[in-house]
């Protein structure tokens, strides 16, 4: 009898929650492995064609931590689309601002840039106190990978 390979569906997939304290991590760390949570990665029944991600709830955003020099030297960078449109926010203006914005740009980052990416993205929630509005969706603690 000849082995059958079972591919995963979306109907297949129950997707749980996850909620992860950024209180004195580490951001590459924490983001890297919220990417692997929302692309479902840490799941035996990965699909690279199928959203079988989980949502994660990140609260404490304002207490997390970035290594070396990066709180004085790194800038946040986009373009208007027009000429001499180039803009750099300091990580100092971003952090003091819109905390949960640093998070969610260094996980959106890690993910793929296509409509799956998007779709994964929208399971992602950064808030930058420790209150949030999803205890009815029960979620579990969130454990680190690596």
């Amino acid at each position: 009898m000849r082995p059958t390979t079972s591919h995963l569906t979306a109907q297949i997939h129950t997707a749980a929650w996850h909620i992860a304290d950024a209180e004195g991590l580490t951001l590459g760390h924490l983001a890297r492995d919220i990417a692997m949570v929302l692309m479902g990665k840490h799941r035996p029944t990965v699909s690279e064609h199928v959203d079988t991600g989980d949502s994660v709830v990140v609260i404490n955003a304002e207490k997390i931590r970035v290594s070396g020099n990066k709180a004085s030297e790194k800038f946040y960078v986009h373009h208007t689309g027009y000429p001499g449109g180039r803009r750099e926010t300091p990580y100092a203006d971003v952090m003091e601002r819109k905390p949960d914005q640093i998070i969610f740009k260094a996980v959106q980052r890690m993910l793929p840039k296509n409509k799956l990416g998007r779709t994964m993205l929208k399971k992602l929630h950064v808030y930058a106190g420790s209150e949030h509005p999803h205890t009815a969706q029960q979620p579990q603690p969130f454990k680190l990978y690596a």
